[in-house]
Order: structure tokens, then sequence, then C-alpha cells
């Protein structure tokens, strides 16, 4: 698939893997649509992309947010591409040392988000990539989900987050079959430790023992090595149905 050909729909494109995604992609000639709930740092990132960005803001979980989004990416050329990239966090014991029960709202909103916002945006863009002209080997798109080596090595605390991110590694297999029929692969990544602008909020002691327990290379991972790790699940045609893991041989410890 020849990227300077296509429109991409990028989600969680405000920040981190998403604007990193974004960024490679429009580098690479695309026209890419962002999409983020803040607008005001999606506007900036796709200000500073330039001519070949346009950015629309909305919540993944909401279809008529999505549907506007998508119809700016299919307004100049096909849309080929989808990054899911949005998604969200929540650290909570199941029952926390004082005997207090998980929060079902949190438990409920990161699922909304991260699972349910995922598939949103995964059936919506389907249905138009699948009225699309097919290229070799009859494609016709590619939806490339992000998962977590969360979704594997969950750590304490980290159940609705393990659980929302095992539900679209749960999702991949399948849907890369539903939609084998219409020429869509889809993929799924799973980050390891990321140095996304959440984790710069960490001291600097806490980011240094954290690049430590990678195995190898003994660095956190960039999110430019995500957005290139897109590029080549793109460009690579065969791959489908699977979930690739980006963390340096990282096994996340309990805590």
């Amino acid at each position: 698939m020849d990227i300077s050909r296509l429109s991409a729909f990028v989600t969680g494109a405000g920040s981190g893997l998403g604007a990193a995604t974004a960024r490679h992609l429009a580098e690479l000639g695309a026209l890419v649509t962002l999409f983020d709930r803040d607008d005001k740092r999606v506007a900036d990132v796709a200000r500073e992309i330039g001519s070949s960005a346009s950015w629309a803001s909305g919540d993944v979980t909401s279809e008529s947010d999505v549907r506007i989004g998508l119809e700016k990416a299919t307004s100049h050329r096909p849309l080929r591409v989808v990054v899911n990239c949005a998604g969200i966090g929540h650290v909570e014991r199941v029952v926390s040392r004082d005997g207090i029960p998980h929060d079902l709202s949190a438990f409920e909103r990161v699922i909304r988000t991260n699972l349910i916002g995922t598939f949103n945006v995964l059936r919506l863009a389907a249905a138009l990539m699948a009225e699309n002209e097919p290229l070799g080997d009859n494609e016709r798109g590619v939806i490339v989900n992000t998962a977590s080596v969360a979704a594997f090595d969950g750590q304490i605390g980290q159940i609705a987050y393990s659980a929302s991110k095992g539900g679209v590694v749960g999702l991949t297999l399948p849907a890369a079959r539903d939609l084998s029929s219409v020429g869509i692969r889809v993929m799924t990544i799973a980050p390891g430790i990321i140095d996304t602008p959440l984790l710069g909020q960490l001291p600097e002691e806490v980011r240094v023992a954290l690049a430590a327990s990678v195995p190898f290379p003994k660095r956190l991972g960039l999110p430019g090595d995500y957005a290139q790790l897109v590029e080549m699940v793109i460009q690579s045609g065969y791959l489908n149905g699977e979930v690739i893991r980006l963390d340096g041989a990282l096994r996340m410890a309990p805590k």
C-alpha cells in the first residue's frame, strides 16, 4: 500500500503515540485527519504538521463525533488507514487496603474509552473502507489498534486498564476474519514502557529505573518506535489478525 496516496485517520492524535503516528504518516505523504477530545492540543499538532493534516475534536465512544471525523478523512482521498491510539488509564486495586471495593464507574469508564471506543472507530471506519476500490491482493484498508503489554502482564492496580487492553487483543483476530471478505486487515500493537508525556511526569530516578528494567535496548520506548511499526504494518500486506508486542523483551513484574 502506497502511503503517499492515501488518507489516514488517527485517534488520540493530540499527544503521545497518536501525535507521533500522525506526524510520521504525513511525512510519508499521507493526508492525515487527527482526532482527539482535546481540541486545543489536536489543533496545535495539526497546525505543526501543516497542509497535509486536518483535525476534528470528539470522543471515540460517540458515533456522531467519529462519523464527523471520518467524513473529513474521506473528503480528498480514499480512507485506507485507521490508527486507534485514544485511551485512558486508571490505577486502583480490586479491594483497597482499607477494604473499599474498586469503583465501578471508573472501571466502566476505562472499558468504555479503551475497548468500546476502539470498536466504535473500527466498525464505522471499516464500513467506509469497504466501499474503496481494491488495491493489490484486493486490499481496501488496514486498521491498527493499540493494546498494551498490560493485556498480558497486568500489574497490581491495573485491572481496569488490563481488562480493556485485553479486550482489544481479543477482538483483533475475529475482526480480521470478519473483514477479510472486504479486504480490510486488522492489526494490534501492544506497547511496553513508552516515553509519552504522561511518563514524563515521573521523577527522573523512576524513569531511569524503568529504562533499566527493559532487557534490550536499555531505554524507554519512543513514540517514534510505535509510528515506525505502524508504517511497517501498513506496507506489509501479509500481516493480519495479529498482536505485536513493542517492548524490548520486557515482561512486567507484579508491581
